[in-house]
């Protein structure tokens, strides 16, 4: 069991990967003429990760399991596709701050509507009014941002 620091700091370091993300596949769709030629070429790059990652760790054999999970997981996918499209299309024309503010307010809400409910097996976090305050409060932190 890892301690809560080393999750932080993971997801930390996915967080400031989103920008960069963003305008890395912004840049490549803009070169390209097209945001889909550069979603083809991130997930081509991802898939051979994600599967040099699954053979070093030794974890391929829960791929055998995967036919027997509900379907509805593998939308996961389908929201992944949404994301870097969207991104790839939205950051050369919208900005990549801009972007990614509305990204972080999504991301914001959607958790809060998960953990409150336990959506997806989650870890149930209840929506107090003090939880409520801290998001609002973020998602002004994170407007500010774009305001300079």
């Amino acid at each position: 069991m890892h301690s809560p620091a080393t999750y932080a700091l993971v997801m930390l370091a996915a967080g400031i990967g989103i920008p960069v993300l963003a305008a890395l596949n912004a840049a490549l769709g803009t070169r390209l003429g097209t945001p889909f030629a550069a979603g083809v070429i991130l997930f081509c790059v991802a898939l051979f990760a994600a599967i040099v990652m699954l053979f070093v760790t030794g974890s391929q054999g829960a791929l055998a399991q995967a036919p027997a999970q509900p379907r509805h997981l593998f939308l996961a996918g389908l929201l992944v596709a949404f994301y870097v499209l969207s991104i790839t299309w939205a950051a050369p024309r919208f900005g990549v701050g801009n972007a990614v503010f509305f990204v972080l307010l999504g991301q914001l809400i959607s958790a809060a509507v998960i953990d409150h409910f336990g959506l997806f097996g989650a870890r149930i976090s209840p929506l107090t009014l003090a939880r409520a305050g801290g998001i609002a409060f973020m998602a002004c932190g994170v407007w500010l941002t774009q305001q300079a």
